[in-house]
């Protein structure tokens, strides 16, 4: 069977290693908050897509995300047929040196490219590339390899990602890929137009999305998730669907999702809340862009409403429109900071191939001369912060300017980000705490836990947020939170002490430019490797003859799911060696009863007692109905439940 390496560009990247200005690893803190110093959030961007990809092969594979140089020629000289390179257009120079070294040290290797940086056609990719991959990557690779066709919904990988703030880790968050491309076709749209304006579901009913919501929450009940999908609420049937699965779950979800005021304007404000909507990218553009997807509810009532039930926003604004001249573009700014977004990204637009924009500055002879003389110079100025073509009113230093501007008032005049979160929460608990809607109420209650959780930081925005005006905002807050949700416990004031030391240390390592790079993240998928002792221990309890199946995550948890009740003798054998188990690994067992139909009391009590020493490293997912709980609950009350 063939073997695959699938792999991301090298690290060191990011401006101070010559690459573009928003190049590196973080979507947040290099691009959306990239004005907002210590209180930028941050978060590490992998390459889904290869993940998603090795998942759903049959072939061997390993996927390498920010490897160095060195990591990368380690794994490659243990041969590979081939080598799969996701890049972006704006690191064509990096995907080179990526090739040049696969070329070196594993010659016999077949390279692959894919990622949008395959928009540049064949002549100028191949000299690089054995193959090339401009559709759906899990279809094209196994039709590659010989694979038969999988129908969708592909297997999604548990693909994880932990946010940030002054440099502790506040939340995980799930990422759910349920589509590609976008028919909106806005003329700037790479992703619009690489899929020719279709949109192809990975996840095609919202039945599939919830069920890989709640395998996500199986691992961590508290999970955030955000969902891959140009405009995911168009298709309203679906997310309806989905609504309904969340509402007769009774979960709270917290879901950001990307969408456009014409999605948004089809939807009742409770109905996104339903399903757990709590953040949404809505691309603002600007207010004479004229956009398709712009058409519906007046902006400002659809912002006003989202921001005053809960739902946090991140509008994305374009500088260099060819209307725009320097009044227009402050003028535009100013109505956007009015409606208080939580974020704000401002992109410079820009040519990509493959977009009618850019099918009409090169006919027009609009792009800038240095640039069109020089492919790989366009190529590195791709990254939304290069004003590129020749504008009406503008010179280009001067949109620079303005787009450097534009972040800086948004952050001088609206403060961090996070704190703006707390606040857009601080309304939501308001508005719904006394809903008659039991879904709204318990979407109130979640918001009061993360107010809750905010509050150790609220004092240092108080003390050390940019300006006199900003900083009394965060105080007058603060004060209003106390006064809803109690003033500090103890621990929350240790917990602030500590925050003013956390950001302190972030201040230091953003000066000097420390831990500023991930370590490598390296994962196998179906590739044999020697098993520690540790596993085998797992694998072995699979084989006691047990309705049992034993999974060991990478994360150091063990999944064990019970398929059918057990008699009392097979529940206390099936403890004692899940406690020797414990006692000789550092794993975290999930002890899945959902699908037990529990009718032996003394089973369910002799499987507690068993593992009662263990508690604090045991999560037990409780069985679905209310009847099966009742008889298992020896076991149910001596673990904290989740499900």
């Amino acid at each position: 069977m063939k073997k695959v390496l699938l792999t991301s560009i090298c690290r060191p990247l990011g401006p101070e290693h010559g690459d573009g200005a928003t190049v590196g690893y973080e979507l947040l803190h290099r691009q959306v908050t990239r004005a907002q110093g210590i209180f930028s959030p941050r978060s590490l961007h992998p390459h889904f897509a290869l993940d998603y990809i090795a998942e759903n092969l049959e072939a061997p594979c390993v996927v390498l995300q920010y490897p160095s140089k060195r990591e990368l020629v380690r794994e490659l000289r243990k041969g590979y047929d081939y080598v799969a390179v996701s890049f972006l257009l704006t690191v064509f120079h990096r995907m080179k040196e990526v090739v040049a070294l696969v070329r070196k040290h594993a010659p016999e290797s077949r390279i692959i490219l894919g990622g949008y940086g395959t928009v540049l056609p064949d002549e100028v990719l191949a000299p690089y590339a054995d193959h090339v991959c401009r559709e759906e990557g899990v279809a094209y690779m196994r039709r590659l390899l010989g694979e038969p066709p999988l129908a969708m919904p592909y297997r999604h990988p548990m693909l994880v990602t932990r946010l940030k703030v002054l440099s502790a880790p506040v939340s995980n968050t799930g990422i759910i890929l349920a589509g590609l491309g976008c028919p909106n076709g806005c003329d700037f749209c790479c992703t619009s137009h690489f899929f020719k304006r279709r949109h192809i579901k990975l996840l095609p009913t919202g039945r599939d999305i919830f069920d890989v919501v709640e395998r996500y929450l199986d691992i961590d009940p508290h999970m955030s998730f955000t969902v891959l999908d140009e405009d995911f609420l168009l298709d309203r049937r679906r997310a309806m669907e989905f609504r309904d699965c969340v509402l007769r779950s009774g979960r709270s979800l917290s879901m950001f999702v990307f969408a456009s005021i014409k999605a948004l304007s089809r939807y009742k404000v409770e109905e996104l809340l339903e399903m757990g909507v709590d953040g949404v990218w809505i691309g603002y553009e600007g207010s004479r862009a004229g956009y398709a997807k712009q058409k519906g509810r007046p902006v400002e009532e659809v912002f006003r409403e989202l921001r005053e039930h809960g739902i946090t926003i991140l509008a994305s604004m374009i500088v260099g429109l060819p209307y725009q001249d320097e009044e227009i573009v402050k003028r535009e700014l100013d109505e956007l900071l009015a409606l208080r977004p939580v974020l704000s990204q401002f992109l410079i637009y820009g040519p990509t191939p493959g977009t009618p924009f850019y099918e009409r500055i090169t006919k027009a002879g609009l792009l800038r001369e240095d640039l069109a003389a020089d492919p790989e110079l366009y190529y590195r100025s791709c990254d939304g912060f290069t004003a590129m073509v020749r504008h009406p009113a503008l010179e280009g230093a001067r949109i620079e300017a303005l787009q450097e501007l534009c972040f800086a008032e948004d952050y001088r005049r609206l403060g961090p980000s996070i704190f703006r979160s707390v606040e857009t929460w601080f309304l939501g608990y308001q508005r719904l705490k006394d809903s008659p809607n039991p879904a709204l109420r318990r979407k109130a209650a979640a918001f009061a836990r993360d107010l809750r959780k905010a509050y150790p930081v609220l004092p240092v925005g108080r003390r050390l947020a940019p300006g006199t005006r900003v900083r009394r905002r965060i105080a007058d807050l603060e004060r209003s939170i106390h006064r809803e949700l109690g003033r500090p416990t103890l621990g929350e004031r240790l917990r602030s002490a500590a925050a003013f030391g956390m950001a302190l240390w972030t201040a230091l390592t953003l000066r000097l430019r420390l831990f500023q790079h991930p370590r490598l993240l390296r994962h196998r998928y179906r590739v044999p490797v020697r098993v520690p002792g540790s596993v085998r221990l797992w694998r072995r309890i699979a084989k006691l003859g047990l309705p049992i199946e034993v999974e060991v995550l990478p994360e150091g948890t063990v999944w064990v799911r019970l398929t059918e009740s057990l008699k009392p003798g097979d529940a206390g054998r099936l403890a004692s060696r899940l406690g020797r188990a414990l006692v000789k690994s550092r794993h975290e067992l999930v002890l899945d009863l959902k699908d037990v139909d529990w009718k032996d009391t003394e089973a369910a009590r002799r499987l507690a007692e068993g593992l009662a020493a263990f508690r604090a490293r045991i999560r037990v997912l409780a069985p679905s109905t209310l009847a099966c709980q009742r008889a298992a609950a020896a076991l149910l009350a001596m673990f904290a439940l989740h499900g």
